[in-house]
């Protein structure tokens, strides 16, 4: 899919104006370890629920995403909060080194990106990280399993992180409850 493609695939999903931003469930589960202060990015951002809730914190949020629809109606939440958010193509642009005190990134899978986004943390930064793995209880998600975590891969991809959540319930239980198709993982660089 050439990158004019890929972009209108996502300015269609993005283009219901009535759709509502939501943040990511690793994010508002584990809101309580953000810091007070300091810079954040809500990396393939989408509308940017994670970045409207990083923003509201009070961190200098950055959203990042391929979609100008999606960033337009980002930028119109937006209004009155520390918030920039960019179109930006983030597999051939990553953040530079150092440079994100937090970075949430949700439902996007690039495993050659990982090592240069967990550069791009500050010593202590928080990465928060969701997205779909392979064992899934239902059809949501993409359908190119090349885009799916196996299992526990997400413990794999940030290995100079220290661990700090992490979350695969697989199908594992009453699968009516709890956390299905996705791993969550929170993060920190070594201080």
């Amino acid at each position: 899919m050439s990158d004019d493609e890929l972009r209108r695939k996502w300015d269609d999903r993005y283009a219901d104006p009535e759709a509502a931003p939501s943040p990511l469930a690793v994010l508002v589960e584990n809101a309580h370890l953000l810091p007070e202060s300091g810079s954040a990015l809500d990396l393939a951002c989408g509308l940017g629920g994670s970045a409207l809730l990083l923003a509201e914190h009070g961190l200098d949020t950055h959203a990042w995403d391929l979609s100008p629809v999606a960033v337009e109606q980002l930028q119109q939440r937006a209004a009155g909060l520390t918030l920039q958010a960019e179109v930006r193509d983030v597999i051939a642009v990553p953040p530079d080194p150092e440079t994100f005190d937090v970075i949430c990134v949700g439902h996007f899978l690039d495993r050659a990106r990982c090592p240069q986004i967990a550069a791009a943390l500050r010593p202590g930064g928080l990465l928060f990280y969701q997205t779909f793995t392979l064992e899934r209880v239902d059809d949501s998600g993409p359908s190119n399993e090349r885009f799916r975590l196996e299992t526990n891969e997400l413990l794999q991809l940030f290995p100079g992180l220290i661990v700090r959540v992490y979350r695969e319930e697989g199908r594992l239980g009453d699968l009516t409850r709890g956390t299905r198709n996705c791993a969550q993982l929170v993060a920190q660089n070594v201080p």
